[in-house]
């Protein structure tokens, strides 16, 4: 008995095997769908009393129809004064079948457009592109599938169409890395982190000008993170993944406001905030994000609905990130100054 004991705790702090990525995020390809159901209602009651509703999602091209639970989700982006339009968690009511697209899939993060103006969608193409940024300079990262979104109502009217995406379950990226989702308290000690993706991450964060997130600690009573979450595998560290990218600069939301403690004017507005512990692996970083340079704007390139201004403005907000970081002494002497002791 003491003997299954041990191997059953062994088994347990084990990491799990590396599993392949799921079919949905097997491909940078957009795809379109149709998700049908009581729209209007859904919206008109997001934040009021948000409930859990019968849809259907069918996907173009294809004969795939699933039976799904739409609930409105998020925060900030949940409260009617700063998106008439929700984000939504999509929940399959059957398993998918091994032919399917959505093979795997259980629950789903969908980011939506928030309001009906066009610049809503550029705002919405521009955070997709961070996650796109941060799967170029790490594996261990969220990955995200492009969809127009047909929104039909149960008669048959369509209620709007516009981009959207997903967003990879949390599970699926731990296994395909070797990892699982860490089970921690309201925070951890810097010490805990992962040092070199706990400086990707950071450098990251610095790169799009985002201050809205924690890698150690999340607000009071909602446990941790902030806009990450922390993986475990053999080691005792933890690796941060980061997600949620509104409040950024690069995505410019017209909501977006930098948080009161850092006394700045605007989310454009670059503060680093790493934890100098990290410096070195910072360093390090750096020349990844240059060598991965090219095909970052290369990506962006390859965004459809993206317009030329929208394109333009985003690059030429990275040009200054690259500067900051050209070599190891503007990196001392531009970024790593406002590091977290």
């Amino acid at each position: 008995m003491q003997a299954l004991i041990a191997g059953l705790l062994v088994s347990a702090a084990a990491p799990p095997a590396v599993a392949p990525v799921t079919p949905l995020f097997a491909s940078d390809a957009p795809i379109q769908l149709t998700i049908q159901g009581p729209i209007a209602a859904l919206v008109r009651n997001s934040e009021r009393a948000p409930t859990t509703t019968a849809a259907t999602l069918s996907l173009a091209g294809s004969s795939e129809a699933h039976a799904i639970r739409l609930t409105p989700r998020g925060i900030t982006r949940l409260k009617k004064e700063i998106c008439g339009f929700p984000p939504l968690r999509v929940e399959f009511a059957q398993p998918p079948a091994a032919t399917s697209l959505f093979l795997g899939q259980r629950r789903l993060k969908l980011v939506t457009h928030c309001r009906p103006a066009a610049g809503f969608q550029q705002h919405l193409l521009l955070e997709y592109a961070a996650y796109r940024i941060f799967n170029l300079v790490s594996p261990i990262s969220y990955r995200a599938r492009l969809a127009t979104v047909n929104y039909v109502e149960p008669n048959g009217r369509n209620a709007t169409t516009r981009y959207g995406f997903f967003i990879e379950d949390t599970d699926d990226l731990a296994r395909r890395n070797g990892f699982r989702e860490a089970m921690v308290g309201n925070r951890i000690p810097s010490a805990q982190l992962e040092p070199r993706q706990s400086a990707r991450l950071a450098l990251f964060q610095y790169m799009i000008g985002n201050l809205d997130w924690s890698m150690r600690a999340g607000p009071p009573g909602e446990g941790c993170c902030h806009n990450s979450r922390l993986l475990a595998g053999a080691s005792p560290l933890k690796v941060p993944v980061p997600y949620d990218f509104d409040y950024s600069g690069l995505v410019d939301a017209p909501y977006a406001v930098p948080p009161d403690k850092y006394k700045i004017g605007s989310v454009r507005k670059r503060v680093y905030q790493g934890y100098c512990r990290h410096n070195g692996e910072a360093m390090a970083a750096a020349a990844e994000f240059r060598a991965a340079r090219p095909s970052v704007e290369a990506m962006f390139g390859q965004i459809p609905g993206m317009e030329p201004r929208t394109r333009k403005g985003a690059l030429d907000y990275l040009a200054r990130f690259y500067s900051d970081i050209a070599t190891d002494a503007t990196m001392q002497s531009l970024v790593l100054k406002s590091c977290v002791g």
